[in-house]
């Protein structure tokens, strides 16, 4: 066989599966698609986790969109951060053009415009469906972890959790826990010593304006009631397809802050809630997580460790994440290394350091007969990357030059009246739309304090007058004054100058 036929049948042999599998786009010889070959990615590895990397430009996006597309007609939900305003095009049809359809007559993949059934989300006061989560329900040690506290800071978050507990105090807010900071260090200071030890007024001075801190990037809009429910993920519409749940991120790009803890919050509590899925055929849920170096440029060791761990066992839960970055360098190596799937566009090379980030992203790929993976990843095309992903076994499949297919969906974004009509009709939206402020840690210690005052008022009013003593008598102020003048120095003196003459004498 030439090299042609060698590179058609490895293409096929390593991208076939015996499952259901999507179709992400044609293989490439020489800079040319070559007909016969798809790239498959089958459907029962989608938990493995996936990169999808490359310079602005170069066609990520449409991945993405393309990803979600195939995801939803599979019946597979997906959650999307949607950073710069891209995606919410997906609810609508695309529009057939001449140079898509030339695309898809290349790779021999039939094309046609669909729509999606799509929930627009949010984390502040952005129309859609407000995602929430209370204080309590991140727990000490992911609150600790969060705020980046050291051990001890994070010991007397764990006292304050344990406090309110104990006392059937709710922590729901950011004003709540911050009540009990400022009880614990005043009025409620000897009760906290006498029953979980004496804490620091340093040390919840630190506490404090750590919280403050995430307050000010929008803390207080995301921490409270009504919290998200997570099984709200995972709906199918009626026609089978997966929704495709868009969280509208425009207004907190600087705010990393709270993106990094929205993120794992959410993936925490995924992770608590959903049952072992072990190997399933398919994933539960698929989240793609764009512009990813958000979460990473700013999270702690801790916080590292903490995202880390999750990724490692989400997948049991038959989830997927997928970050989505300009550059595979962004991402952890301790992250990197769970990545199955990796889809690669181009990137390029300004400057000395830029190469030498080129020669080691190419190192994190297999290699191939077929290109030169370092200088491949400079000249592919808008719309074209690199693919490598994981056969049904868990194997690596080859290195494959892909062209993407095209959305089915609109490229663009919804306009405001079609937002408002997608919003109208979001059962979601009515169901998360009223804020809840119930009694919790800070109405019960205001109360607490309120009746202290008044109780100590009424005690002080009730208290029985003390009667004034009586003036001192004639007698004893004569007394008094004799003996004032009888032990004074001066008279003293004068007796003894007396005693003196009388003994001359």
């Amino acid at each position: 066989m030439n090299k042609k036929e060698n590179f058609i049948a490895d293409i096929n042999t390593g991208y076939s599966s015996k499952g259901d599998s999507i179709i992400l786009g044609g293989a490439m010889l020489d800079g040319e698609p070559i007909a016969e070959a798809h790239v498959k990615i089958p459907l029962k590895t989608l938990n493995r986790h996936g990169l999808i990397a490359g310079a602005t430009g170069t066609g990520k996006t449409k991945t993405i969109q393309v990803f979600s597309e195939q995801l939803s007609n599979a019946g597979i939900p997906v959650l999307m951060m949607d950073i710069k305003g891209d995606f919410s095009g997906i609810a609508k049809e695309g529009k057939e053009e001449g140079f898509i359809t030339e695309r898809h007559a290349k790779i021999n993949v039939p094309y046609n415009v669909a729509s999606f059934p799509v929930e627009l989300m949010s984390l502040s006061k952005q129309n859609g469906v407000r995602l929430r989560a209370t204080v309590s329900e991140f727990g000490p040690v992911l609150f600790s972890r969060i705020l980046d506290l050291n051990d001890t800071q994070a010991g007397v978050v764990a006292v304050i959790f344990k406090y309110c507990d104990d006392n059937q105090m709710p922590l729901l807010d950011l004003k709540d826990i911050k009540k009990v900071i400022n009880y614990i260090t005043e009025e409620g200071k000897d009760e906290i010593a006498t029953s979980y030890g004496k804490i620091s007024t340093a040390t919840t001075g630190t506490i404090l304006r750590k919280i403050i801190e995430l307050e000010q990037q929008g803390g207080d809009l995301f921490f409270g009631e009504l919290s998200f429910e997570t099984d709200d993920l995972m709906r199918i519409d009626e026609n089978g397809k997966g929704y495709v749940n868009i969280i509208r991120l425009t207004d907190i790009q600087d705010k990393p802050k709270l993106f990094s803890t929205f993120m794992l919050s959410l993936l925490a509590e995924i992770y608590q809630k959903m049952p072992e899925k072990g190997d399933a055929e398919q994933p539960e849920l698929v989240i793609f997580i764009d512009e990813a170096h958000l979460i990473f440029n700013e999270a702690s060791k801790a916080l590292l460790e903490q995202i880390e761990t999750i990724v490692k066992l989400i997948r049991s839960k038959g989830v997927g994440i997928y970050f989505v970055t300009q550059n595979p360098m962004d991402v952890p190596s301790g992250v990197l290394a769970q990545l199955g799937l990796k889809i690669q566009h181009a990137l390029r090379a300004f400057t000395a350091n830029d190469r030498q980030a080129i020669k080691k992203t190419a190192d994190n790929y297999p290699t191939s007969p077929y290109y030169k993976t370092d200088e491949l990843l400079t000249s592919l095309g808008i719309g074209e990357a690199l693919v490598t992903a994981l056969n049904e076994k868990g194997i690596p499949t080859p290195l494959v030059a892909t062209m993407m297919r095209a959305p089915m969906s609109r490229m663009d974004v919804l306009s405001p009246s079609e937002i408002d009509e997608i919003n109208g009709k979001s059962k979601l939206v009515k169901k998360y739309a009223e804020e809840i402020d119930r009694e919790s840690a800070f109405e019960i210690l205001n109360k607490k304090l309120s009746q202290a005052a008044e109780a100590a008022a009424q005690q002080e009013e009730q208290a029985p007058t003390k009667p004034s003593k009586a003036g001192p008598s004639t007698t004893e102020v004569v007394t008094k004054s004799v003996l004032k003048v009888v032990t004074s120095a001066t008279f003293i003196r004068g007796v003894f100058g007396v005693l003196t003459k009388i003994f001359k004498k």
